[in-house]
């Protein structure tokens, strides 16, 4: 039997405050865990939204490096602006917080002292990297290298992003420092580890009692315990000067583990907005916990941060982790470092009002089960086709017709057809199919079946044509408009945990308050007698050029970034040496992979001398269709060699920024045939 709570605590994954917040942020959690307790709240539901910044992280102290300033001026700075959009979007958190705050530090320090007194950690000596260049220990973040599992280049010391895997840092191949650029070396170190290994049953048993979790989240789990050695012990402290100070003796220089501390941020945030009710939420059986996250933060909400609470003991465990896939942008994968981003402030400035244009189209383009794309024409399309032809022309017809035919007052229903009765049928039933939909967390399948309550009334209308009958029956006009206009009232109540804007705004429009979703089930919200207001455009199309405009930003060219990671200038070299170098321009005729390889492309080169084969690993980087007719260098001269069976004559000249990424080396210019020598 299906259990009953008496309240529900609903968590988003703590941000970064390193950057402001973009699109695949708000569409991986921040948008559906708004829907959902919108919805909740919608209910009547006991609910609290909960969030707040981590300015934690690794990625704090690598932006005040490279922006020269300190880590708290970085967190404050983007806390503002992260909190700042938030709002202005609509995301209705309780509580936005910060794990800088006081009431963080003593409650995630209060939670790893009892961890501590209570025996569960492991004190060890172990080797960690560290920096002769910085000199300083490095966190995982500060570490990258190549994944054992699936030869990802840019993996990093605590995950592989490519293929999911949770890593130590000594477990990458060819590891490099993001601090220096340099190769870290060993030194022995103490930490405090949490024994997952020891721990593994009891996850596991907790893990396998939600079998309704999402697929990729259940079996993803399953998957770190089941395969290998299973969970190995995980450090809880770091060799760090920028976080919360581990609490107990001997620990000078080390804080608390940035995944240790950033979950306990959804307790402090409670406590912040419940000082004296918060155990109600965390500590009683009848209150359910759920995060919303991404799923590169699967294994920290369902695995970590259960066991801490396990091992703490008095805590509620999350009930549902319904973490979405990733969003992509225009065909390829977000990046901030190359401003390939649509961020949510600049969002908000250029298309000021419509903020729930943007949430229908990351809502009904949700990464819910597979990865998904963002393009700025299914932006466009979406407005215009759906929002603007589907909703607000049902509605603008519904409300227009109104004040034409009875000067805005709601005319009586007196007599209805068969025909009226099945519509008002299916209106009553849409709210429970729409909240089947949002509580299994299928957020896309809940905002197309409130689109279905918009196409009955298009329909509806379109088949009635009471701008013709009116002369001939206005009595059965009187109850098509009265059906018409109740569908107009119930798109309100349905809409707002989707479209809270809009839900205002027509609310508005029909002069109806005090009525919630409850009352959608309901098919006379509007009596008779009772008077609307002039109506308004719900949605406006939006033009080519605004798109255009938009797609272009993306494709400006990036300013020259700072060099973070540069490694240190090689030893000298004669110039005789280098004028061996034979290096010439060249251009791409032909790409393909190399057969069971994932980094081989074979190339055919024009060199202006002749057409030759080299073989280059940038597979992982390029795909074979987009590079033909890429210009290059081409080191000409180097000896031939055979790799996979394929004789490669020389090598393409590459770059590799500071993400461990190989970008083309290409002549600045285009005034030049293929063979030109590079001097």
């Amino acid at each position: 039997m299906k259990k009953e709570f008496k309240r529900t605590l609903v968590t988003a994954a703590l941000p970064y405050a390193n950057g402001p917040v973009h699109i695949g942020h708000i569409a991986g959690c921040y948008l559906p865990s708004d829907i959902y307790c919108r919805f909740l709240r919608g209910k009547g539901a006991d609910v609290k939204f909960i969030c707040g910044s981590d300015e934690h992280g690794v990625p704090i102290t690598i932006k005040a490096k490279k922006e020269n300033t300190t880590p708290q001026a970085v967190v404050d700075k983007y806390h503002k602006m992260m909190g700042d959009a938030f709002k202005e979007f609509g995301i209705s958190f309780d509580v936005y917080s910060r794990t800088s705050s006081k009431i963080h530090a003593e409650t995630a320090s209060a939670i790893f002292r009892e961890l501590y007194d209570k025996g569960i950690f492991t004190e060890k000596e172990t080797e960690q990297y560290y920096d002769e260049t910085a000199k300083q220990f490095l966190a995982d973040r500060y570490i990258t290298g190549t994944c054992p599992r699936c030869s990802n280049p840019n993996a990093y010391g605590d995950q592989c992003e490519k293929c999911g895997s949770s890593l130590n840092a000594t477990d990458l191949i060819q590891p490099k420092s993001a601090l220096s650029g340099s190769t870290p070396v060993l030194r022995k170190t103490k930490n405090w580890f949490l024994p997952l290994d020891q721990l593994q049953p009891k996850i596991k048993a907790y893990i396998s009692s939600h079998k309704e979790w999402k697929p990729n989240v259940y079996g993803q789990c399953m998957s770190w315990m089941e395969s290998g050695e299973g969970l190995q012990p995980r450090a809880m402290t770091r060799d760090l000067d920028w976080g919360i100070p581990v609490p107990v003796e001997g620990a000078n220089g080390k804080v608390l583990y940035v995944w240790f501390d950033a979950p306990i941020g959804y307790i402090s945030a409670t406590k912040e907005l419940l000082p004296d009710t918060w155990e109600q939420y965390w500590k009683s059986d009848d209150s359910r916990l759920i995060h919303f996250i991404g799923k590169d933060n699967i294994v920290f909400h369902c695995i970590i941060f259960p066991s801490v609470l396990m091992e703490h003991g008095g805590f509620v465990l999350p009930d549902n982790v319904p973490a979405n896939e990733f969003l992509n942008l225009e065909g390829d994968k977000i990046s901030t470092s190359r401003n390939w981003a649509v961020w949510l402030h600049e969002y908000l400035e250029d298309f000021k009002g419509k903020q729930d244009v943007l949430r229908y189209v990351l809502c009904a383009n949700a990464p819910e089960t597979k990865d998904n794309d963002f393009t700025w024409k299914d932006f466009q399309t979406r407005n215009n086709s759906e929002l603007v032809a589907i909703f607000g022309n049902f509605v603008n017809r519904a409300l227009v017709l109104t004040h034409k035919f009875y000067n805005g007052s709601v005319p009586s229903a007196d007599i209805y057809t068969k025909e009226d009765l099945l519509v008002l049928e299916e209106l009553a039933g849409a709210p429970d199919k729409i909240a089947a939909s949002i509580e299994q967390f299928r957020f896309r399948e809940a905002l197309s079946e409130l689109m279905n309550v918009a196409r009955l009334g298009n329909k509806y209308l379109a088949d009635t044509e009471p701008w013709k009958l009116i002369k001939t029956d206005p009595a059965r006009v009187n109850t098509i408009m009265n059906v018409a206009l109740q569908i107009c009232a119930n798109l309100a109540l349905l809409c707002e945990p989707f479209l809270p804007f809009t839900a205002k705004k027509l609310a508005g429009m029909l002069n109806l308050s005090a009525l919630s979703w409850n009352d959608a089930t309901k098919t006379d919200n509007l009596s008779a007698g009772h008077t609307i207001n002039k109506e308004e455009l719900l949605f406006e199309k939006i033009e080519d050029a605004a798109v255009e405009t938009q797609i272009a930003k993306l494709k400006k060219p990036e300013p020259i970034a700072e060099p973070t990671t540069s490694k240190p200038v090689k030893e000298a070299t004669t110039f005789d040496e280098f004028s061996k170098m034979d290096i010439r321009t060249a251009t791409i005729l032909e790409a393909a992979v190399v057969p069971k390889t994932d980094k081989l492309l074979k190339l055919l080169l024009d060199t202006g001398v002749d057409q030759r084969t080299v073989v280059s690993g940038i597979a992982q980087y390029y795909k074979p269709e987009n590079i033909i007719g890429q210009k290059v260098c081409l080191l000409a001269n180097l000896e031939p060699r055979k790799i996979k069976g394929i004789e490669s004559k020389g090598m393409i000249l590459m770059a590799e920024n500071e993400k461990g990424e190989l970008c083309f080396v290409s002549p600045i210019t285009t005034d030049f045939s293929n063979g030109s020598m590079v001097k």
